[in-house]
């Protein structure tokens, strides 16, 4: 996600360079919007992968600890079971 946000502020930064040193030719314009274009959709579309990705692995690690919990406490009323059962309040 890091690199296409860096590629878009290059291909961001490279359109509106040539922009402007181009004295805004109008046979060009056209390349330019695109490089624009094409480098906010880059940092855009980075950053939204960059949040989700972020977002997916804490969901990811909740549910592990979840399990683990749930494991402990299985395990914990077997042995609560097992000690009622041999009369081991």
């Amino acid at each position: 996600m890091k690199s296409l946000i860096v590629i878009g502020i290059i291909l961001f930064g490279l359109g509106g360079l040539l922009f402007y040193l181009n004295d805004m030719a109008v046979d060009l314009r056209v390349v330019y919007g695109s490089l624009c274009g094409i480098g906010i959709g880059l940092i855009i579309g980075g950053l939204v992968g960059y949040i989700s990705k972020g977002s997916a692995v804490k969901e990811a690690k909740i549910r592990q600890e979840f399990k683990l919990l749930q494991k402990e406490k299985a395990e914990l009323e077997k042995q609560k079971i097992d000690n009622f059962n041999n009369g081991n309040l």
